[in-house]
């Protein structure tokens, strides 16, 4: 039971943990430094996990934070090896799955002084999987979960634009908006689609097995 429900249940504690994070984060954000508390729509993730808050104060929301950004990679890499699982191609599930496992050293660098780093090679390796992922589903009758993916996928490039532009204003919504739209995605993906919804699909490798 405790392995079926693996993923679900990694995602909620993670996600109690960064809540419990947000809820002590003393203060402060890029356009006010002496804000109280955390807001939703000028703070960044990344705020939590300052051995000091913007405001000055000793950051409290750090171990809260850590303790849900180990947990969240892990269970992210579940899902991946799960996914790997369903999908028909051999390579494409071999990236699934060794992407799924590095991301976790990634994700939790993204923590360290290699934040700005880490944060581009994590967020590139778990997109790609996703997009691999799209690849499979594009090609199935799950027309529900094809748009979702589609929509996932847009909302990430969205961000990844406004990154780019530098609109800090809108950027830290939108970091939220795009953690719940992958995470649906992924609980959606993890307790709604069976490795028959691919079976059918001809890929080069198992052409050539046959």
């Amino acid at each position: 039971m405790i392995r079926k429900y693996s993923v679900l249940i990694g995602i909620i504690l993670s996600l109690i943990l960064i809540l419990i994070a947000i809820a002590v984060y003393p203060g402060g954000n890029m356009f006010n430094e002496y804000a109280v508390g955390y807001d939703w729509t000028k703070n960044f993730m990344s705020n939590l996990f300052g051995i000091r808050a913007l405001n000055g104060a000793p950051n409290l929301s750090r171990i809260w934070a850590y303790a849900g950004m180990i947990l969240l990679p892990l269970t992210y890499a579940v899902f991946f090896i799960n996914m790997s699982k369903k999908t028909p191609d051999r390579n494409a599930a071999a990236i699934l799955k060794y992407g799924g496992l590095a991301n976790i050293f990634f994700t939790f660098l993204t923590v360290t002084a290699l934040h700005n780093v880490m944060l581009i090679i994590s967020t590139f390796v778990f997109w790609t999987c996703i997009v691999i992922i799209t690849v499979f589903i594009l090609k199935t009758k799950l027309h529900l979960f094809k748009f979702f993916c589609i929509i996932s996928l847009l909302v990430f490039f969205y961000s990844v634009y406004l990154w780019g532009i530098s609109d800090w204003r809108l950027l830290p919504i939108m970091q939220k908006v795009n953690f719940a739209n992958s995470t649906l995605l992924i609980l959606g993906l993890e307790y709604f689609t069976k490795k028959e919804d691919f079976a059918y699909i001809k890929t080069k490798a198992n052409i050539s097995d046959q």
